[in-house]
């Protein structure tokens, strides 16, 4: 046996042990950072005071921490979404799609971009909303609320309900409000960036997930899973409290149980209407199985999807 082979094989030992050495410890694994808190973020990591939306006259910029310095900013012609821009499926007065432009780059570079704008800080007009009348208030932050109405789900020390929440009142036609926060975390990417879900009826989901700067699709912040994208991507920075305002409209059945009518949802993002009496065909992916008889009412489910998203201030107006 040569004295080269030996080694290979010694090296390929070597590789073996520590694989199996991770695999049997997951606590060996690089921690990709993951922030709850603006104020432990902005101390930890210089990337997220430098992440958010910049305003200048005629002109937004979402700049989108990606971790270890680097960044993506989406500039948009005539205004922030929501707050000025026109989309490229929609037109101005003038007749021209409002168009915007994606920058990649490192701190230095990004901040040559924003260094004439203004930082800002939106809120939705609908945050901290007092509920109706006759509302059912679901949880405001009390041990009454969340024992009462809640048979999962925790709430944690800074008297916020946690992911993985379904609530024990069930329902059919209703309007919802809810506010949620996404936590921070620049170096994960897609499905893996702060992801919940709130389940009407534990079947027809509305997606969280941190979409700030993207294209606003059916699977991002705003979509209906599967079934539909918001007409506007409102998604606010990571740890920016954000609401959606929504109203279901049940299926209809006949009398011999034959379904005559779509489930219909409407859906506001941070104020903005994202989707108006949107046609839900049937439940979407990873509904709540026992509740898959669209007839029957069902729960409010934050889904569990392993980040850590919280939520508060959570009524439901029934009819």
């Amino acid at each position: 046996m040569s004295f080269r082979f030996t080694l290979t094989l010694l090296a390929l030992a070597i590789l073996t042990v520590a694989v199996a050495a991770v695999a049997a410890d997951p606590a060996k694994k690089p921690q990709r950072p993951t922030y709850t808190s603006p104020g432990v973020a902005a101390k930890s990591d210089p990337d997220f005071l430098v992440q958010g939306e910049y305003v200048s006259k005629g002109a937004g910029v979402q700049v989108v921490a990606l971790g270890k310095g680097q960044f993506q900013a989406v500039t948009y012609q005539g205004g922030l979404p929501g707050a000025g821009w026109v989309g490229p499926k929609a037109k101005t007065a003038e007749g021209k799609a409002r168009t915007k432009t994606v920058t990649q780059g490192d701190t230095a570079t990004i901040k040559r971009l924003i260094q004439s704008m203004k930082r800002i800080e939106r809120k939705s007009p609908t945050l901290g909303a007092k509920c109706p009348k006759g509302a059912v208030v679901l949880f405001d932050g009390t041990r009454q609320t969340h024992q009462a109405h809640w048979e999962k789900g925790e709430m944690n020390d800074a008297k916020l309900l946690t992911q993985g929440a379904v609530s024990k009142d069930k329902f059919k036609d209703c309007t919802i409000h809810i506010e949620f926060r996404l936590p921070y975390k620049p170096q994960d990417r897609g499905q893996g960036r702060g992801n919940s879900g709130i389940y009407v009826q534990g079947r027809y989901e509305v997606q969280m997930l941190d979409s700030f700067g993207l294209e606003g699709m059916d699977n991002e912040c705003g979509g209906i899973y599967k079934t539909g994208r918001p007409r506007e991507n409102m998604c606010l920075p990571p740890l920016t409290w954000q609401t959606y305002d929504i109203r279901i409209t049940s299926a209809r059945f006949d009398k011999d149980g034959k379904k005559a009518a779509n489930a219909k949802t409407t859906v506001k993002h941070n104020g903005v209407l994202i989707h108006d009496k949107l046609d839900c065909p049937k439940p979407t992916t990873a509904f709540m199985r026992e509740y898959a008889d669209e007839s029957a009412p069902g729960p409010i489910y934050l889904q569990n999807h392993g980040s850590p998203v919280v939520f508060r201030n959570i009524w439901v107006v029934k009819g």
